[in-house]
């Protein structure tokens, strides 16, 4: 009778530790905090022969460049705040080194969607032809503005503005000139809207941007110019369509109108896991009566209106082929013939960890040019990339271009005609610290 009295008094404490335990487990409060930093590294070394605007023919361009953003990011409900330095550079050269905050901004969310984010940011949008970092050009883009936005049910409605000022202009003055991005003042409206039970997505931006001569300084006018446009993306299980037009109005820095517009075309098919096949065409447009003066001279030619197309904000190097030629360098007095690219391409992932890319494009101008014919030459570019730990992956690529005599008109080429490019990078981006409280 003891030992049952025993057991039965350990049995019913035991019953009653455990519900102590368990109400001890549900009445501890939640964490509500997260805080973590993360650290991305990109390393690449290239090797470069003709292109861009080597001064001297026949000269090879060999450099290792760096680039280095360490983040900081604080979270809980209905807030989070960011900040990442950033700083980037060439191996050995003091000149073009740099350290800058990349971002610092913070964000309010409310549960029924909208939110308000303010500060330095990056702003990337559709297929990033407008609105992209372009962290490839390892001096990532971002932007002082504040965005007011709602977020539900399938719709994005981003409005987004910036003003920009010089501090030595805070006690009296209007000009603003050498700052994180070149503009004045911009004010951009972006609605996006993914139908129900169809892969479509449908984008609509509307921006204005102020912008002030940089070539005279007395002029402290703000000339505004006005960007509306599309982006159309219809994706189901294997294939994916993309369509995009936009249309540049108003006038440009130096008060000259400014009628420009861009359209492009891409497709995709993916008839397995492991291959991808795509094609598409771009059409960016060109000054009319576009000059090339002869090697040595100077060109003038009046023109009453800008019609070559500016790509503002975007991700360049991921359009009109890897070798950067166009919309990274400038051509004569800011004027562009503008651009035409026919491009076709497969990709392959022979395994989850690595994948390859080979690409064709046939490039030319899109405004006529006296006494030379459009075609600018043919590219072939490969890249292979290898994902060598879940934050490590390597990648190397080789570009080659056969230029025409436009190419070298337009002193993007040797005389020879023949291009070629190559570079290894390492990218390296481990989130090295987490808490929760």
């Amino acid at each position: 009778m003891r030992t049952f009295l025993t057991a039965t008094i350990l049995l019913l404490s035991g019953n009653i530790w455990a519900q102590q335990s368990t109400d001890t487990l549900t009445t501890a409060p939640p964490k509500e905090n997260k805080f973590t930093i993360d650290v991305n590294m990109l390393t690449r070394g290239e090797i470069r022969n003709g292109g861009l605007n080597n001064t001297q023919d026949e000269q090879t361009a060999a450099f290792v460049i760096e680039r280095t953003l360490l983040g900081m990011q604080y979270e809980r409900a209905g807030l989070t705040t960011r900040v990442t330095a950033q700083h980037s550079g060439t191996w050995g050269s003091n000149e073009s080194s740099s350290f800058n905050l990349y971002e610092a901004w913070m964000q309010l969310k409310s549960k029924n969607g909208l939110f308000a984010k303010a500060g330095r940011q990056d702003l990337s949008y559709d297929d990033q032809r407008i609105f992209g970092a372009d962290h490839w050009a390892m001096t990532a883009a971002s932007h002082d503005a504040l965005v007011l936005g709602f977020e539900k049910k399938g719709h994005k409605i981003h409005l987004m503005g910036a003003y920009n000022q010089n501090v030595k202009n805070m006690n009296g003055g209007n000009y603003f000139t050498g700052g994180i991005q070149p503009y004045k003042s911009m004010e951009a409206l972006w609605y996006h809207y993914d139908v129900p039970k169809v892969p479509l997505g449908i984008s609509l931006l509307g921006m204005n941007i102020g912008m002030q001569s940089n070539l005279d300084y007395s002029d402290t006018c703000t000339y505004n110019q006005q960007l509306i446009g599309t982006y159309l993306r219809y994706h189901p299980k294997k294939l994916s369509a993309e369509l995009a037009f936009y249309y540049q109005m108003g006038k440009e820095e130096n008060g000259l109108r400014l009628g420009a517009w861009m359209a492009s075309a891409k497709l995709q098919y993916m008839p397995n896991e492991k291959l991808t096949v795509y094609g598409g065409y771009d059409y960016l447009s060109g000054d009319k009566n576009f000059n090339v003066p002869p090697k040595g001279m100077i060109g003038m030619m009046r023109h009453d209106k800008v019609r070559g197309f500016n790509s503002i904000f975007g991700s360049h190097h991921k359009f009109y082929g890897a070798m950067d030629f166009f919309y990274l360098t400038t051509y004569y007095a800011s004027f562009t013939p503008g651009l035409q690219n026919y491009f076709v391409g497969c990709k392959w992932k022979p395994m989850p960890k690595l994948s390859a890319d080979l690409a064709y494009h046939y490039l030319a101008v899109a405004a006529d040019i006296e006494d030379t014919k459009k075609g600018l030459g043919h590219e072939i570019e490969a890249s292979v990339r290898y994902q060598l730990m879940k934050d490590v992956r390597l990648s190397a690529g080789y570009s080659f271009m056969r230029g025409t005599d436009t190419m070298v008109a337009l002193k993007r080429s040797s005389e020879d005609r023949v291009l070629r490019w190559g570079w290894v990078m390492i990218s390296v981006s481990p989130k090295v610290f987490t808490t929760m409280w």
